[in-house]
Parts: C-alpha cells; sequence; structure tokens
C-alpha cells in the first residue's frame, strides 16, 4: 500500500467554518465520485477537533515552540504507486484530478498546503480493524509530523525513529493507553513532486509523521503515564527539530473504504 498525505491551510480570508463545509460537504463527495476513475481504496478527511485545542498547546509548550496546526489532514491510499500512475494515464483519470485541483483551490491555500507519498511501519495495535475517530465517539487522531535535525541525515533520522524510537513508544504503549499507533515515513517520488508543482506549493514536505489513536473518555493518567510522556518528549531531542515540526489532532470522515487487494 502507498498513501499521500495532504497536510491543509484554508485559503486566505475563508473562514474555519466555510472551510469545513466546502472540504467535507463538497469535495468529499466529489473525491468518492472518482475512486474508480483514480483506482482510490481508501480516502479519508482529518477535521481539527476544537475540544483537542489544549492538548494541541500543551504538545508544543512541551517541545518549547512548535509549528501551528494545519486546519486538516486528506489522506488518499492505493494498492501501490502502479495503481495510481495506471490511473492518471487515462482520459477520465487526468480529467478527474483536474477537476479535484480546481475544487481544492476554492478552500485550500495551495501553496502553503504541503503533499508527500509515504509508507506505514505499524509500531502498535490493539486490533485486527484499522481505528476511526468518528466524530460520534471519544475517539481522537494525534498526527505529529516532523523534519529531523539538521546534523542528521534523512536515513539516519528514519533509522533512529524506526529502530530506537518506535521500540521505546511500544514499551511504554499501555501506560499512555495507546490504541494503535504508526510511523510513517515519506518516500521520495517523482510524482510527488508534479501534484506539489501543479499546486504550486513552497512548503516542503515532511520527513514524515507519527499517529496514534486515543480514547479521550478512557484516558490514561497517573504517575505511569506521565513517565511515558516524559520519556518519548525526552528521546524525540534525539532527531527531531521540533521547531519544524506540528501537531494536529483531529476526527476523521471515511468518504471512501474499498476492500484492500
Amino acid at each position: 500500500m502507498i498513501r499521500l498525505l495532504h497536510f491543509l491551510r484554508r485559503a486566505p480570508g475563508l473562514s474555519a467554518e466555510d472551510f469545513t463545509t466546502k472540504w467535507r460537504d463538497i469535495h468529499g463527495p466529489l473525491t468518492a465520485s472518482f475512486q474508480t476513475d483514480l483506482n482510490i481504496m481508501r480516502h479519508v478527511q482529518v477535521h481539527s477537533d476544537p475540544f483537542a485545542q489544549g492538548l494541541e498547546k500543551a504538545a508544543g509548550d512541551a517541545r518549547g515552540g512548535i509549528e501551528p496546526p494545519f486546519d486538516g489532514v486528506a489522506e488518499y491510499w492505493w494498492t501501490s504507486p502502479s495503481a495510481l500512475q495506471e490511473a492518471r494515464a487515462t482520459d477520465a483519470g487526468k480529467a478527474a484530478h483536474a477537476r479535484l485541483l480546481d475544487s481544492e483551490a476554492t478552500f485550500c491555500d495551495l501553496s502553503a498546503s504541503p503533499l508527500w507519498f509515504a509508507v506505514e511501519f505499524p509500531q502498535v495495535a490493539t486490533s485486527l480493524r484499522r481505528p476511526v475517530a468518528h466524530i460520534k465517539s471519544g475517539v481522537m487522531r494525534l498526527l505529529f509530523a516532523f523534519h529531523g535535525l539538521s546534523h542528521l541525515s534523512d536515513e539516519e533520522t528514519c533509522r533512529y525513529w524506526r529502530e530506537d524510537h518506535g521500540p521505546l513508544v511500544r514499551s511504554h504503549s499501555a501506560a499512555r493507553g495507546l490504541m494503535a499507533y504508526n510511523q510513517v515515513h515519506r518516500i521520495e517520488s517523482t510524482l510527488a513532486e508534479e501534484l506539489s508543482s501543479a499546486r504550486q506549493c513552497t512548503i516542503a514536505p515532511y520527513l514524515g509523521h507519527a499517529e496514534a489513536w486515543f480514547d479521550r473518555l478512557s484516558a490514561n493518567s497517573g504517575p505511569e503515564a506521565d513517565a511515558a510522556t516524559a520519556a518519548a518528549v525526552a528521546d524525540e531531542r534525539n532527531f527531531i527539530d521540533w521547531k519544524r515540526s506540528t501537531f494536529f489532532i483531529g476526527k476523521e470522515l471515511v468518504f471512501i473504504e474499498r476492500e484492500w487487494a
């Protein structure tokens, strides 16, 4: 599987409410209508959760300040890069992408909305099914996108993240109440560069993001949870440039969910 991440900033002058309405009620159904033309296996919108703003601020404060959160995150899955390439080579696929690009421009500041392709490295799972932070549930989804420290290469950063930080987080997963935790690593892609260029994006893509699902209705607390959070934050100093990182906590709307081949 391959995933496309698109971190979204709303268009200048557009209210948060209008951004949500255009993205959810117009763009979401439009994307779903092109699922066959573009071979999309899954499409999710992650909308900002106003009740989680305190958590976002606390995460930033614990790290001495980070970039402001985005207004939303759009995600698309394909069975393989070739499945997407084959779809984009057809007349129907080209027309679908053009329609979606026109639609995005009505609610997004595309120049400030980076996108990239990535692959998942699952770390913690408490169910065989992928969790979803439904609006009418207590589940929330955290995304932490970051760049590595300047003295580390991307390869060194990703290796440390995967081989050192991942096991550390897994060891504290029960104390932190993790329903699931994935590392999602960016992969180099000329197609991502092409898609970014079509949107005139000037923001460099992140190296990747960590994602986790929690149920705030059964949130863990106490010395074990505090120690778990402190250990994770302390270890982030070894590979993450916090000043070029961002937290986003939201609720998910699933617009496409087909059986995965």
